[in-house]
């Protein structure tokens, strides 16, 4: 298949630049992934499609305040934006700009605070940093740092937690799994209410997920590694809802890519992790998933592509297509889709 498959015309001025103010009064659009059908509601309708026995899967990571300004000791401005940590107080970043940010240059945050060191060029292009501060580094990032928010948005983020989801715990995303920003605590405890199971994964979304897709054949393209994991206790509530006849909906695109990179091959879930680059385009044989909650996301993507996957190509550009006419709101603070068996 072409990249181009998967091409849709979206006006910029749908591209949503700040979230609602409650969460979960964003649109839904729901999608019968077998017939193609549509349906307009609001996302807390959501409750609607869920029934006692099926089990929600969300992402809890949480987003690292990756992005510092700062500026070399000779004043010129400088941005660094961490992207994974190796260890030893050495984090791979992306620097701006470049050329001013060569082995041994140094860089100053805040009042100092926090400092920096350039100790590894890497091929390509992203630097090695080496931070000398005091205390936790967590912290430190929490008083300096700011959301690195997807190069879509040009707003300022007014409430950094905005960026979070409400279940967020493990830090280390550089980026949100934004399918999950719709849910509050309120309407959470309402599904549990009504006997739908919850578990909780964890994929640290790399600044990878925004890189385009530069092949024309989609096969060619190479994903971006992430690390991402399943606990004992999530390995059991999956495998109690399989054997039960419930159904596992996953909260955004790389809840799926978990659960699919992790299942085991007769279906079946245990405690593990990987580093996965699984990529998921139309002709894929879904053994984890049956039902998905997720944004609308960028023409040509790879998240298109997986999305095209569970429901067919021509159903998922026909929703983006209806959703454009209806002026939903795209991308990470936008509105979010339904996709499974509809059973209301």
């Amino acid at each position: 298949m072409k990249t181009s498959d998967f091409w849709y015309d979206l006006p910029e001025e749908l591209i949503a630049q700040t979230p609602l103010e409650q969460r979960d009064t964003s649109r839904l659009l729901v999608l019968n992934k077998e017939s193609g059908a549509l349906s307009h509601k609001h996302f807390y309708d959501v409750i609607d499609y869920l029934q006692p026995g099926d089990c929600l899967v969300m992402n809890d990571s949480r987003v690292l305040p990756a992005r510092l300004l700062g500026h070399r000791p000779t004043g010129g401005a400088v941005e660094v934006l961490l992207l994974r940590d190796l260890g030893d107080k050495k984090w791979e970043c992306l620097c701006k700009p470049g050329r001013k940010m060569q082995v041994g240059h140094e860089v100053i945050f805040g009042d100092g605070e926090l400092t920096g060191t350039v100790v590894e060029v890497q091929e390509t292009g992203n630097r090695v940093v080496e931070f000398h501060y005091e205390g936790i580094f967590l912290e430190v990032l929490e008083r300096l740092g700011k959301m690195p928010l997807p190069p879509y948005i040009k707003a300022e983020l007014q409430d950094q937690e905005r960026y979070q989801t409400v279940y967020s715990r493990e830090v280390g995303s550089a980026a949100a799994p934004t399918a999950g920003l719709h849910f509050t605590n309120g309407l959470l405890k309402k599904i549990r209410a009504k006997g739908v199971k919850t578990a909780f994964v964890t994929l640290h979304v790399g600044l990878g997920t925004f890189r385009p897709v530069k092949a024309d054949d989609i096969s060619d393209h190479h994903m971006h590694s992430e690390l991402c994991m399943i606990s004992e206790q999530t390995a059991d509530v999956l495998n109690e809802t399989k054997r039960n006849g419930g159904r596992i909906i996953c909260v955004g695109t790389t809840s799926c890519r978990t659960l699919e990179s992790l299942v085991n091959d007769d279906g079946s879930f245990e405690a593990k992790s990987k580093w996965t680059e699984i990529f998921i385009y139309p002709g894929y044989k879904f053994k984890a998933m049956e039902g998905l909650i997720t944004n609308f996301h960028l023409p040509e993507s790879t998240l298109v592509m997986l999305v095209s996957a569970f429901a067919g190509r021509k159903n998922v550009l026909n929703a983006y297509n209806e959703a454009v006419s209806m002026r939903y709101r795209f991308f990470s603070f936008g509105d979010a889709m339904f996709i499974g068996d509809i059973r209301e």
